[in-house]
């Protein structure tokens, strides 16, 4: 917060009453999956060919640049080739195609470990070749994190989830109360931080009770309550928060490491059942959907049978989102498959906005969590002047999308923003 602008978040209206405490759905894996062939921006390189049977759990690919990731089949059957389709991030890329045998058949990916009696060296390996990655929506390789933990201080393991709509997050802690418990104490171990906090929404009172209970006898660890403000999860928003401190560039010069929850009980059921990351749970809400639910899904299945299994679409005329109404993108069909880092599906009913031109107000200055001048940087693009979009930092932009929601015009400013990033890119090409 500055003296000069405002508070730099927003209490926003969740709407997770639609989904947190509805029955979650489990759809069956499809004839036909597609493993997308990317982690982040860097693609991964297939380990089969067309024609070699998998199981639940084989390694089919990995990333293996300057950092390493392996991938693994979320079913049995056989490689029937790789084909190129629209992510949920609206990038082009290549997927693993897999026939669906439906004979389930599984194999060990790794053998299960005992994070406790194991070297911290050995656990960091054990999370590497596991495939851990960011769930909270990143997909950054998980042991990157752990490499050198040096003065780390404090431990967070960040269950916020401010992003309206989704409740995955709370939905898996209450499914999956112990593997977190497991992921967590090994997280802690591997950053070999003094303490370990839980951070969670202040108005999240059955889940604060659950985490409370489970870590009572966990020495060290500690559930935090946070405000009910977005862009809370993020994690300069949330390490201020916590500890009042600011960095540059990672929350490790704050003496912090960072994990989502969700990631948490990924490694927990690496540790305890020797399985990789294999299916997702996807919250599927918004009035553009008829029956709102958490949907969980094998990695690969199109974002389209997870609309069906909620009675599909209010209308013919929606807006589908691959993530949440403020950071999702707008993406043109519901064909993608859904990925690791795919938490949710917003559909919102299309209603054209009546906008004006900019007000001048510095609604969004105020508001603009990384400190941008959000007005500025769209002006700026209009005449296309790199010199000053330079000046204003528009990579800091997060995309969280506040500017837009208090813009009294109703204008885009976050595409605005968006466009400012993709004009710089190709300034420097």
């Amino acid at each position: 917060m500055s003296l000069l602008t405002g508070e730099m978040r927003h209490h926003l209206n969740g709407h997770k009453d639609l989904t947190d405490h509805a029955e979650v759905l489990k759809v069956s894996a499809p004839d036909v999956v597609y493993i997308p062939l990317v982690n982040g921006n860097a693609p991964c390189q297939p380990l089969v060919k067309v024609g070699d049977e998998v199981k639940i759990g084989t390694k089919i690919a990995e990333r293996n640049d300057h950092f390493y990731l392996p991938l693994f089949s979320s079913v049995s059957g056989t490689v029937t080739g790789i084909q190129k389709k629209l992510t949920g991030g609206m990038a082009m890329a290549d997927h693993l195609v897999i026939q669906n045998d439906h004979q389930n058949t599984e194999e060990r990916s790794f053998a299960p470990i005992d994070y406790q009696s194991v070297t911290r060296e050995e656990l960091i390996d054990f999370v590497k070749n596991a495939g851990m990655l960011g769930c909270g929506g990143a997909g950054f390789p998980t042991y990157v994190k752990y490499m050198k933990p040096d003065k780390v201080d404090l431990l967070i393991i960040n269950a916020v989830e401010c992003e309206p709509y989704l409740t995955t997050d709370y939905r898996m802690c209450f499914l999956h109360t112990d593997l977190l418990k497991t992921g967590v104490q090994a997280f802690f171990k591997l950053s070999m931080a003094k303490k370990c906090c839980i951070a969670v929404k202040e108005d999240k009172a059955e889940l604060i009770a659950l985490l409370q209970k489970t870590f009572a006898d966990v020495q060290g660890v500690e559930v935090k309550t946070v405000p009910d403000k977005y862009p809370m999860g993020w994690e300069r928003e949330l390490v201020w928060e916590i500890t009042r401190k600011r960095y540059d560039k990672l929350p490790i010069a704050a003496g912090c490491i960072i994990n989502n929850a969700t990631t948490a009980i990924a490694l927990g059921d690496a540790i305890e059942n020797g399985m990789p990351i294999r299916s997702k749970l996807v919250t599927v809400s918004g009035d553009g959907v008829k029956e709102p639910h958490n949907v969980e899904a094998v990695i690969g299945t199109s974002a389209h049978d997870l609309v069906l299994a909620c009675g599909g679409y209010t209308s013919d005329d929606v807006l589908l989102m691959a993530g949440g109404p403020m950071m999702g993108k707008t993406i043109p069909n519901d064909a993608f498959a859904i990925g690791p880092t795919n938490n949710g599906l917003t559909v919102m009913q299309h209603r054209e906005p009546f906008s004006v031109k900019c007000l001048r107000c510095g609604k969004c200055t105020e508001t603009c969590p990384a400190g941008l001048q959000p007005v500025r940087i769209n002006m700026s693009t209009t005449i296309k002047d790199i010199n000053a979009l330079k000046k204003l930092s528009v990579n800091d932009c997060i995309e969280c999308g506040l500017c837009t929601y208090v813009c009294p015009s109703m204008l885009d400013v976050t595409e605005g923003i968006r466009k400012a990033k993709k004009y710089m890119a190709l300034v420097k090409k």
